[in-house]
């Protein structure tokens, strides 16, 4: 009794700490958390950044202008020796400089090179936008597979309940049995003794679906990480329609890993054709505008001052630099190389994480169905047992290997249709289609 009261202490303590709050489905969690999700935010952050780079300035088509003054002064004491013998000398002579102009220099052409910055930068934009949609396919996966663990959970919380009221019943049953003496101690220790462990391996549960459902408010980016979540669904059910040879192809098509390998290869071309513009010469112009004025302290004139325009250009062209170029572009060259046979390596590897979750997902299908067999026969044999061991007809550790047999198939029912589910998930993920789970 001591035991059973600790345990409807410990889950009133559970059940009380937390607070009910709005029933979400998996939807509802997703679009939480895509608003709120502190990953998400700050990668689409550095997406604006990239987008905020795709400027005609920035990639050198632009001039710049310049706003400059400055001062200079001299205070001297000289002496100078005449011809005629006789020494001239003056002192504290102050001479004085001021300057106030604008500055324009502009790049004509440089090889290429501007046009070919600006299509990085646009490339360089592009992947700010993959970065935040694998960021976006990252989070919906982690969320979907953390939802349906917390349906899991539930389930499983529900599943062991069941096993402690089969054990009450049990205990129920040897207690009155004792009383008359038509059972022994032992038989009632024993009971006591699987009551109690069901009542243990409760407890823990109600620890592991709080550790669930924290994690899936951390996902939502929720300010109370410890509220009680209701999900509206409570069974996991996975698609058993999905299509292989769609999903391979979506994968060649859409996978966003696959898409980045694709960016690098092209930044690596551009990279490329950036080092050949060097060899092709150069023109820049250069113009101002300016105020000067000088003040001198002896002779003549004692002031100067200037104001007008200045211009010029300058036509360039490297001729040697250290054979550099030459050993850049060959290094630019070999890491094109390296790019296209990073994407080859990237579409192995999705080749083989998908067909082995291909295989898991069919088989894990399979599993179902036989376990659901099991799991019908198990509740059946269940039946029979207790009616013959509420007739004495049966001893007490075979119904105990009965409820164990129950428990276990619930359980492997239960295991069989998640992995189902998270093979679902990768499928979809890796194919560029977890978005669906937003529709």
């Amino acid at each position: 009794m001591r035991n059973l009261t600790l345990s409807f202490i410990l889950l009133c303590f559970f059940s009380s700490t937390i607070h009910a709050q709005e029933v979400y489905n998996l939807k509802r969690c997703l679009e939480i958390a895509l608003e709120k999700n502190y990953d998400i935010r700050m990668v689409r952050n550095e997406q604006q950044i990239t987008a905020n780079n795709v400027t005609a300035g920035n990639a050198g088509f632009l001039p710049s202008l310049d706003l400059n003054a400055g001062y200079s002064g001299t205070v001297n004491n000289t002496s100078q020796n005449n011809t005629d013998g006789t020494i001239s000398k003056s002192a504290n002579i102050i001479n004085q400089g001021a300057n106030l102009g604008l500055n324009l220099q502009w790049t004509i052409f440089d090889g290429f090179s501007m046009q070919t910055n600006y299509k990085r930068l646009k490339e360089f934009e592009s992947m700010g936008e993959l970065n935040t949609r694998l960021a976006i396919e990252n989070l919906i996966a982690n969320l979907t597979a953390e939802y349906y663990n917390y349906v899991r959970q539930n389930l499983r919380l529900s599943n062991l309940k069941s096993a402690v009221v089969l054990s009450k019943e049990r205990l129920r049953i040897v207690e009155a049995r004792y009383a008359i003496g038509s059972m022994s101690r032992l038989d009632l220790q024993q009971a006591r003794v699987d009551f109690n462990a069901d009542s243990s391996n409760l407890i823990k549960q109600y620890e592991t679906l709080y550790t669930s459902g924290v994690t899936l408010n951390r996902l939502m980016a929720v300010d109370d990480v410890s509220q009680k979540i209701e999900l509206m669904d409570s069974l996991i059910n996975p698609n058993p329609d999905l299509q292989g040879d769609m999903l391979w192809a979506s994968v060649l098509k859409s996978n966003s890993h696959l898409l980045l390998a694709v960016k690098n290869q092209t930044i690596s071309e551009l990279d490329y054709k950036n080092l050949k513009s060097r060899n092709y010469p150069y023109l820049r112009l250069n113009g101002g505008y300016g105020y000067t004025l000088n003040t001198y302290g002896s002779g003549s004139p004692n002031r100067r001052d200037n104001l007008g325009f200045n211009y010029g250009f300058t036509l360039g062209f490297s001729i040697f630099d250290g054979f550099n170029r030459q050993r850049e572009q060959r290094n630019a060259r070999i890491t094109i190389q390296n790019r296209k046979l990073q994407s080859e390596q990237l579409e192995q590897s999705l080749r083989a994480d998908w067909a082995n979750m291909w295989m898991a997902y069919r088989n894990n299908l399979n599993l179902i169905a036989l376990e659901e067999e099991n799991l019908s026969t198990a509740k059946e044999n269940y039946e029979i047992a207790i009616e013959r061991y509420k007739l004495g007809d049966l001893a007490g550790i075979e119904l105990r290997e009965a409820q164990n047999s129950l428990l276990g198939a619930e359980e492997r029912l239960l295991q069989a249709q998640f992995d189902t589910k998270l093979c679902e998930i990768s499928l979809l993920q890796i194919s560029g289609q977890i978005g669906g789970y937003l529709e």
